[in-house]
């Protein structure tokens, strides 16, 4: 696979993490919807850094701006959720200049070029430009899977984005009938 199609993928991930955001209100795209307190604006914030260092840090191409939440001071998960004086703007901005250094990083090297993560141990934290593009591409579609769930647990929107949900239904009447066979065979498997 090409340096190219790695990183169309990576943009596809991108893309499709900050469409959650798209049309929802402050409260919603900050509040934790599960117990662990995950939430959508939080999620980008936490996809942006996690970029920033594996694209900056680990190929000698420090992300220019800090990134406070990871200051040894800082409250443990800041990375995890935004704050009042954090705005959506500024967030979804931070995200936007990542992949534009990230993307930089990405051009400047070839697949092969060596790299160090300095927070993995040292017996792994030796890699390439083509191992770190593999697991940002799975990091990225990892949280954009968490997002899925959090949109439609906030408002119903499913799908990549806007017009393509690639779900074999489409009304609310399908997906109530699909949940209630769901439930049945979850209930029936259940039964001592």
């Amino acid at each position: 696979m090409s340096k190219e199609h790695l990183r169309r993928y990576l943009q596809l991930g991108r893309d499709n993490l900050l469409w959650k955001l798209e049309g929802l209100s402050e409260y919603d795209a900050r509040r934790p919807i599960v117990p662990t307190g995950t939430n959508l604006l939080g999620l980008v914030k936490h996809v942006a850094s996690v970029e920033a260092g594996y694209l900056g840090d680990t190929f000698g191409r420090r992300f220019p701006e800090p990134l406070p939440w990871f200051d040894e001071c800082a409250e443990t998960n800041a990375d995890m959720w935004v704050t009042p004086d954090e705005s959506r703007e500024d967030i979804v901005g931070l995200y936007r200049r990542v992949w534009a250094h990230s993307d930089t990083t990405i051009e400047a090297l070839d697949l092969d070029a060596p790299g160090r993560v300095p927070w993995w141990r040292p017996e792994t934290a030796d890699v390439t430009l083509h191992q770190i593009l593999i697991h940002l591409i799975a990091e990225t579609d990892r949280h954009g899977g968490h997002a899925d769930i959090l949109r439609e647990l906030i408002d119903g929107a499913t799908g990549w984005r806007p017009g393509k949900d690639s779900l074999a239904f489409g009304t609310a009447e399908e997906f109530a009938a699909f949940h209630a066979t769901v439930e049945r065979a979850a209930r029936e498997a259940g039964r001592p």
